[in-house]
């Protein structure tokens, strides 16, 4: 039985006023879902409203509107520790997105604790937000960024992880990994990997960037010390992500920025900071987006995360059913389970030039290298075509990108 009803997808999208637009005088299809995906109509809401009634700066007015902002601004946090099952409120840090929050760690956690020599393990086919931040802390510190090798069907090489951790290219203070390849859609055993970085006394981030939009993660069960996502890539407004931090982990780290609200008591003679985790919010926050936020969230739990994985299981199932019947046509990460992503190469045929030509046709695809260079590097491609689906693409979209590739084979490739 699938997930969705025919009548429920087309319900659900009617809720999203961009999928009736058109494109080149082609109705869009939208499978970019990986990149930034697409608001409801109960989002862009809440956000038009709090602007029309509530704009005010938070935390510092005692005036009503002040007062109803930060009340709309603190909810987002609650929300938020409760859909990702957090033990307090205090280990959710509101942030600009997924980048800024392993920013954020890496120069609080980071430049405390790495030391010459020590390693951070990240997967070979990892986002560059979580690749650069460290090497830009291990400038300073000493530390060295190390990747977890991956297969040919894009998992992670799990022998070559515990020759890692045992300290083969030395000794390591953190596991930062991917619980979704950006890239490739590819699920990683972040559970059993946390579990085997813990029991050797390892730091573990986890980028769930493309996990938390797609099925329920649970953080006291990840048992990580650091999960870091953004609000645009799951339904919300840009501008928004989340750091969630165990309190105590939060709690032992200095500031990262200095400004407004992130203080106790400045001085000349010195400064105190604010609890946690207001130290770790320094200047105005993007308060609007957060009543797009926590309306977001309301969405998804209204569609259900079961119910959203399901889909991406059946859309995946079906891309590669289809897409494997093209002459010519590479699907890169084969692994299962995956999430909503389908990557591909067509011989001869440059991503960049597919993207334009499925561009003219109404079909928004990602081509390149998708933020993940040494990915690409290591399959020899330099970049893929990437189609990322959300709950409301259906199958008769895929069969529209099949043919667009078909087309696009026959003009680029003579094929």
């Amino acid at each position: 039985m699938s997930a969705f009803t025919p009548e429920e997808i087309q319900a659900l999208r009617s809720r999203f006023p961009i999928l009736g637009r058109t494109v080149h005088g082609k109705p869009l299809v939208y499978l970019d879902n990986a990149a930034t995906s697409q608001m409801p109509n109960s989002v862009i809401e809440a956000v038009r409203e709090f602007d029309r009634t509530k704009h005010a700066n938070v935390h510092r007015g005692v005036h009503q509107l002040s007062q109803e902002a930060t009340d709309v601004h603190e909810g987002s946090r609650d929300r938020l520790a409760k859909f990702l099952n957090a033990r307090r409120r205090e280990e959710i840090v509101l942030t600009r997105g997924c980048t800024e929050s392993i920013n954020l760690v890496a120069n609080t956690w980071g430049r405390q604790n790495l030391r010459s020599k020590d390693v951070v393990l990240v997967s070979q086919i990892e986002h560059h937000a979580n690749i650069v931040p460290w090497q830009l802390i291990g400038n300073q510190t000493g530390s060295t960024v190390v990747p977890i090798p991956v297969l040919d069907d894009t998992s992670l090489d799990q022998d070559a992880f515990l020759k890692l951790l045992e300290g083969a290219a030395g000794p390591v203070k953190l596991l930062a990994i991917q619980h979704v390849s950006n890239a490739f859609g590819t699920i990683h055993p972040v559970v059993e990997m946390i579990r085997l970085a813990r029991a050797r006394g390892i730091a573990t981030l986890v980028d769930g960037a493309q996990s938390v939009p797609h099925f329920a993660v649970d953080v006291q069960a990840l048992d990580c010390d650091f999960l870091v996502f953004s609000g645009h890539k799951m339904h919300a407004p840009t501008g928004t992500g989340v750091l969630y931090g165990k309190f105590e982990v939060l709690d032992a780290l200095g500031p990262w920025q200095g400004g407004g609200d992130m203080i106790d008591k400045v001085s000349f003679s010195g400064t105190t900071f604010h609890e946690v985790p207001y130290r770790f919010e320094a200047g105005t926050p993007n308060f609007t987006a957060a009543a797009g936020f926590t309306a977001a969230l309301d969405f998804l739990e209204e569609v259900g995360m079961e119910k959203i994985h399901d889909r991406d299981t059946e859309l995946v199932a079906y891309a590669h059913q289809e897409l494997s019947t093209v002459p010519g046509l590479k699907i890169l990460g084969t692994h299962l389970p995956k999430a909503g992503v389908v990557s591909f190469v067509l011989d001869g045929i440059h991503p960049y030039d597919a993207g334009m030509f499925l561009d003219q046709m109404g079909i928004a695809v990602r081509t390149g290298h998708h933020c993940a260079q040494p990915a690409m590097e290591r399959f020899g491609v330099p970049g893929t075509i990437r189609a990322s689906f959300a709950m409301f693409t259906t199958e008769t979209e895929i069969d529209t990108l099949v043919e667009g590739v078909r087309r696009v084979n026959k003009i680029l490739g003579g094929r």
